[in-house]
């Protein structure tokens, strides 16, 4: 049996810097942050009180989306209260336990909201290229089993993250150039080879999901090889309307997040304040923008949005 030394594996705090080179603009930079992250809760949470209590969004698509809200507060919440609270009131500790359990949300979130696309994606084929077997196929059911799936996934890839940090003994500095806590970027802080840790942590998450963007590529191929087969115009400019709002999404979540993730690993010549306020802008600005898109593109959605602020106007 192992004998976990707890003065290895549960070290001191570690510190945050924050974005390196930009200290002395702390305090401004939070501003944007804390504007945009109250966007992203109230735009989030408008989405998901209205599919709650309107019956007629009570769909799969609808569902798959309030888990994509709920995943994106968990991502935005994971990270921008601890960096307003280092960009204003220069609380730079997080303790051991503290970071792991940043970092598990943080990423476990990310490879989450990557399968809940793949999801929608799914949605939007079996709606358009099988609209008369939508409701057979995608019934409570099969629609349950998707989300516990994509959710366990996510959660055991993302897990052996958090055993592979704690077997790791940490005897030098603690000083992470980050504003939260990133898997590898604590791993370098080890005083032992973390080889396990590059491989798994770079390999396993990473090859997830781009077999979810493949499965979305294919998803919308046969997508618009059944849209440009359609008869008339209009329901070809029908069928692509209701699929605009979730391509926009699509590429506000992956492009910047594999521009983050590539550049962390192999981008030695980006500077590293631009990378550190580019991973920072990622975790914030996909989540405001989320609601915002899908309230302006769908159109069952934006009718419930204009008729609830309608309705406390005029009390």
């Amino acid at each position: 049996m192992i004998i976990f030394n707890l003065s290895n594996y549960n070290p001191g705090p570690f510190i945050l810097v924050g974005i390196p080179g930009l200290e002395h603009c702390h305090v401004w930079i939070g501003i944007p942050f804390c504007i945009i992250y109250v966007v992203a809760l109230v735009g989030n949470c408008t989405l998901l009180y209205l599919i709650t209590v309107e019956r007629s969004l009570h769909e799969p698509m609808f569902f798959f989306l309030s888990m994509l809200a709920m995943t994106d507060l968990i991502l935005s919440t994971a990270g921008v209260p601890k960096t307003l609270s280092i960009f204003w009131l220069g609380a730079r500790e997080i303790t051991f336990p503290g970071c792991l359990t940043q970092m598990f949300f943080h990423h476990c979130s990310f490879v989450l909201d990557s399968a809940i696309l793949m999801a929608m994606a799914f949605d939007r084929y079996v709606a358009i290229c099988s609209p008369l077997r939508y409701t057979t196929i995608l019934t409570p059911r099969t629609i349950t089993k998707i989300a516990v799936g994509i959710s366990s996934r996510s959660f055991c890839i993302i897990l052996p993250v958090i055993f592979l940090l704690t077997r790791l003994p940490f005897c030098g500095t603690r000083i992470i150039p980050h504003t939260y806590c990133e898997h590898i970027g604590v791993a370098r802080l080890a005083c032992a080879d973390i080889s396990i840790n590059i491989w798994y942590g770079f390999c396993v998450p990473i090859m997830t999901v781009i077999s979810d963007v493949i499965l979305i590529a294919v998803s919308y191929t046969l997508i618009l090889c059944a849209v440009f087969r359609l008869p008339s115009r209009d329901a070809r400019q029908k069928a692509l309307g209701t699929c605009g709002s979730h391509v926009c999404v699509i590429l506000m979540f992956y492009i910047p997040a594999f521009f983050s993730i590539l550049a962390h690993r192999f981008g030695h010549n980006v500077p590293r304040t631009f990378h550190i306020m580019f991973a920072n802008l990622y975790i914030v600005i996909p989540p405001a923008l989320n609601p915002i898109v899908y309230g302006v593109k769908t159109t069952q959605i934006r009718h419930k949005v204009i008729l609830l602020f309608s309705t406390k106007g005029s009390e």
